[in-house]
């Protein structure tokens, strides 16, 4: 159960109800839970939702395989259900299961990267930076370190909060034996 209830969207001011619209507009996405949590504060639910700009950023850099194959590698790395049940559903809904994925050497480097720095507070060892560094730009380099940032933030929110994981995300939780 959620230490922080999502907000009501009924009971949300109007400012509130517009960022949902324009949300819902501008990305076409659902209300979450974690959204709806957020929302208890409006600054808070529009710098997070700044996350989208982002992955927008690292889709274009790595395509939409990758990014969310690496945003599901620092949600695992965040050890955050929510977040990792979120891009499981993406998995899967891709045709690929998330245990079974054979990753290339290139995308195996970035699965490493993203679970390094959730693991590790951001640090990475020279090595693995030195070889992701090789094949990005500095500014592509800059987005993929700051789309981690966001997506740990995220990470961070829904385990402190624990918030309560969808309904929709349910039947893409992992198996427990």
């Amino acid at each position: 159960m959620a230490l922080i209830s999502p907000l009501p969207e009924t009971q949300a001011p109007a400012a509130v109800q517009a960022a949902f619209d324009k949300h819902r507009t501008q990305y076409n996405a659902r209300i979450t839970n974690m959204k709806a949590t957020l929302a208890h504060s409006l600054p808070a639910f529009e710098i997070y939702m700044e996350w989208y700009r982002l992955y927008e950023a690292i889709t274009a850099i790595l395509g939409e395989r990758l990014a969310y194959l690496y945003a599901y590698s620092i949600s695992r790395g965040s050890g955050c259900p929510l977040c990792t049940t979120f891009f499981r559903k993406i998995i899967i809904d891709n045709g690929e299961q998330p245990e079974n994925i054979r990753f290339t050497e290139e995308e195996e480097l970035l699965m490493e990267f993203g679970s390094t720095m959730a693991l590790h507070q951001g640090k990475t060892d020279h090595t693995l930076f030195s070889r992701i560094r090789s094949r990005y730009t500095v500014p592509q380099m800059v987005e993929l370190i700051a789309f981690a940032g966001q997506m740990i933030a995220t990470n961070v929110f829904a385990n402190a909060t624990e918030t309560d994981i969808d309904e929709y995300l349910q039947p893409y939780l992992p198996f427990k034996k």
